[in-house]
């Protein structure tokens, strides 16, 4: 399993706020719909400074809306063993 440093290079290229504090959530195990349950359990405990990085074994299409919906912010990219979704709360 990769290290959360390791999460971080994937998503470098991203919109993803990294000078954030970050919390990591491997949810790869997971069958549906567990994986988006944990997701939107895990946010709302959350700092609002605080990026939840969400690692899975196939894109999280049912949580987008839910993300859209709750004002967060989100970007998904591809590893080779995973699929890492970073889910953020816009600062002004």
């Amino acid at each position: 399993m990769a290290t959360t440093t390791d999460w971080d290079s994937v998503l470098t290229d991203t919109p993803v706020p990294l000078e954030r504090d970050r919390e990591l959530l491997d949810v790869r195990t997971l069958g549906p719909p567990d994986p988006l349950a944990k997701t939107l359990e895990t946010l709302p405990d959350l700092p609002d400074s605080t990026v939840l990085v969400q690692v899975n074994d196939r894109a999280p299409q049912h949580l987008y809306p839910k993300l859209d919906d709750r004002g967060y912010d989100y970007d998904t990219v591809e590893a080779d063993d995973a699929v890492v979704t970073g889910i953020w709360r816009p600062l002004d």
